[in-house]
């Protein structure tokens, strides 16, 4: 009887440190992250978002940036801005519904954007040196297709 009790509390054990290893694993994952790429996500809202694409729980943007843009420049039409500096205070992630995935694609790591996003004081005051206009971007026309079920 020993013997068997023996036996399940080895058996219960190496279940709690597994639990405990892969618990650790998740809670690291979530955090810190491995070095995960950045992503540009065009919703059919027409909203173009840049940020570290997760999939677990649910589909989502951290470290987010919102393209945004300005009419009223003409000399500079589009601006990036970090999600959570939005006037209402927003955490800096932020949760998408697939259906309104128009595409998604992997930034390269010497993209602008990258560039940008990882050393935005950088990127202003090079653009200041040499007197160029900021990142600009060139409006993408929608080739709408619709989800046929």
């Amino acid at each position: 009887m020993t013997n068997q009790i023996n036996k399940s509390n080895k058996i219960l054990l190496t279940i709690i440190i597994v639990l405990a290893v892969a618990l650790v694993a998740i809670i690291y994952w979530q955090k810190v992250g491995f070095n995960r790429n950045y992503w540009a996500i065009y919703l059919d809202t027409g909203d173009l978002y840049f940020g570290k694409l997760n999939y677990f729980p649910k589909l989502s943007l951290s470290d987010a940036y919102l393209l945004q843009r300005n009419e009223q420049n003409q000399q500079n039409p589009f601006s990036i801005s970090k999600f959570s500096n939005a006037f209402w205070g927003p955490e800096d992630k932020i949760y998408i519904n697939k259906e309104n995935i128009v595409w998604k694609t992997k930034l390269k790591d010497d993209s602008q954007i990258i560039n940008f996003i990882k050393n935005p004081q950088s990127a202003i005051s090079s653009q200041e040196s040499v007197n160029q206009p900021p990142v600009q971007m060139i409006p993408v026309q929608s080739t709408s297709t619709t989800n046929e079920q």
